[in-house]
């Protein structure tokens, strides 16, 4: 089949408030200026940029930079440091994320992994009760749920490594909307009132977030945030000590001995953001880079392409009833490898190259029935060959440079514990249930997980986020990425399918209806907008079909040979936001 990416697209320009679809063409004549560098060179042709996120104001925030002749970098630290002022549901300091960014001239694709970390007194059963049951209400929402945050670490580290600004300018957007606040969206008002009970139960919280007589801010009212202001400037000003040294470092270790938490001063000195070699794969030619463990998104949706790739999709059709069967059997091998293979790689042995392997796909694929649904109870997973050697955000950005960069980042649930730091005006996050409190035992995500994922001091836990970027014959392709839990992953891989497979545009691959298999629970999970004949078909297969709300928010940048970019936001969230740049 000829490259998908060569086909000319027209998209239009639609702006309606509640779905924010934008996708805007700007043309860009050439690319040069390394990410990779940090550098300040000057492009050798075109003027262009664009940045999807999921609220207006990072992305204007974000544009700007780009504006002003930052690189992609810089903007994507602009827009992670604006989403955690104005989405405090998901954008954060207070937990973690993972990063990804590739440069055209460079040739070269790297991983960042900011991910929480579990604090030096975390054990093994710290979340059990006397008769050997996992206590939810201890593993999501107390202060012993909370990780080492990495956030703020991450972004720095991507700044001074492949940045070209300094700290002032990056977080002087997110200051000044703490400072002087901003005006607050909806979809602002119903996160606040929806969970407005359980938020309520931690007076820091309510302080923060709600009036004073206990009710939230409504659309068009003006919200500030004084304590994250004074939180914000001190790491401009000292950077990673300004946050995990010093005032900020003793007002999160004064809540953690007031409530019966874990992270000591010494967790919070010992945090590094890490460097890693991203996950490769090939799809019909393409260039799939993904994160790497502790991420399991990565190495599952190369997994899965893997095992799709000797089937005819797109003749089968987009979204029909044979295509999305083989989807989801693929769906439930890989997540079944999941729940015994990953974990921390700086902590258990994953046979990275063997769940990689054309080998091992080819035995995988074997199990696919293409003509009836497999039951989850009589799937296991495969022995690897032992090689040697929902409540999240993402954005994408490119530059005028050659430069993209793919970020997922998240505090675990909305709001994540619901507990915030006095004095420092942020929430803490819940991600110590990503680990497996006792294996075999499902998350809140319904995901199992095994003892390669237990709680152990120092260890990052497993995740599904997915930062994502394609290329091909050396060029940045397409970047993308969602929240979504457990769903990232197969949001993430539709949306690539989408492009790869089915010549959807940028807008049509994120808009798509989406469907998601586990593993376990045994139920195909669909959105709105599959057909009933295709409903019809699959139950005919033995499918058990759940319809569900909307999965994920896939904010996505499309780069075609000509370098016209393409950006997609995704209508699912409705402060979701594409802008570009052209002068």
């Amino acid at each position: 089949m000829p490259p998908v990416h060569r086909r000319r697209w027209r998209i239009s320009l639609t702006c309606p408030p509640l779905i924010a679809l934008l996708a805007l063409l700007f043309a860009v004549q050439g690319r040069a200026a390394p990410i990779l560098e940090g550098d300040r060179a000057i492009p050798l042709l075109g003027n262009a940029g664009m940045v999807v996120t999921s609220h207006p104001l990072a992305s204007e925030a974000a544009l700007k930079v780009l504006k002003e002749d930052g690189n992609a970098m810089d903007a994507a630290v602009t827009a992670g440091f604006v989403l955690a002022v104005v989405q405090p549901r998901s954008g954060n300091i207070g937990g973690g994320g993972f990063m990804m960014l590739s440069s055209d001239r460079e040739n070269r694709v790297v991983a960042i992994d900011y991910r929480e970390k579990a604090p030096a007194a975390a054990t093994a059963d710290m979340f059990l009760d006397q008769s050997g049951a996992v206590d939810t209400r201890l593993s999501r929402f107390s202060l012993q749920s909370a990780g080492v945050p990495g956030t703020v670490a991450g972004l720095l580290l991507a700044l001074e490594r492949y940045g070209t600004i300094d700290r002032e300018r990056a977080l002087a957007p997110a200051i000044a909307l703490a400072k002087n606040g901003f005006i607050v969206p909806p979809r602002f008002t119903q996160g606040f009132e929806h969970l407005r009970k359980h938020l309520q139960r931690d007076k820091t919280t309510q302080a923060l977030f709600y009036k004073a007589d206990g009710s939230a801010y409504q659309p068009g009212e003006k919200f500030m945030q004084p304590d994250l202001a004074r939180t914000l400037q001190r790491i401009a000003e000292q950077g990673h000590k300004g946050f995990y040294a010093g005032e900020t470092a003793r007002m999160i270790t004064d809540q953690m001995q007031a409530g019966g938490g874990l992270i000591t001063r010494q967790d919070l000195a010992n945090y590094q953001a890490l460097v890693r070699e991203p996950i490769k794969g090939r799809y019909r030619g393409y260039d799939i880079y993904s994160m790497p463990p502790p991420s399991s998104g990565g190495v599952h949706i190369v997994q899965i392409l893997k095992l799709m790739e000797p089937f005819p999709v797109a003749r089968f059709g987009h979204n029909s009833a044979r295509t999305i069967h083989l989807m989801a059997e693929a769906m439930k091998l890989a997540y079944a490898d999941r729940a015994t293979h990953l974990g921390d790689s700086d902590f258990v042995k994953v046979p990275l190259k063997g769940l990689l392997s054309d080998r091992y796909a080819n035995q995988r694929r074997l199990l696919i029935n293409p003509n009836r649904a497999t039951p989850s109870s009589a799937i296991q997973a495969g022995e690897a060959p032992a090689y040697e050697s929902s409540e999240t955000t993402h954005y994408s950005i490119a530059d005028k440079f050659g430069n993209v960069v793919s970020n997922t980042y998240t505090l675990n649930f909305s709001y994540g514990s619901g507990i915030s730091v006095a004095e420092a005006g942020f929430l803490l996050n819940n991600q110590m249930d990503d680990f497996s409190a006792k294996p075999g035992a499902a998350n809140a995500y319904g995901l199992i997980g095994s003892d390669n994922n237990r709680i152990e001091a120092g260890k990052r836990m497993l995740s599904s986020m997915s930062p994502t970027i394609v290329r091909y014959k050396g060029k940045n392709l397409l970047v993308t990425g969602t929240p979504g839990g457990s769903r990232i992953i197969t949001t993430t891989l539709q949306v690539i399918m989408n492009v790869l497979d089915h010549g959807l545009n940028i807008q049509e691959a994120v808009n798509a209806p989406r469907i998601h298999h586990q593993w376990l629970p045994d139920t195909l999970r669909i959105e709105t907008g599959i057909s009933p004949d295709t409903i019809e078909r699959l139950e005919a297969l033995g499918h058990r079909l759940e319809a569900k709300a909307a999965m994920g928010a896939s904010q996505s940048i499309y780069i075609d040979d000509e370098g016209i970019m393409q950006g997609a936001a995704d209508p699912r969230r409705g402060t979701s936001s594409a802008m570009g740049l052209w002068r």
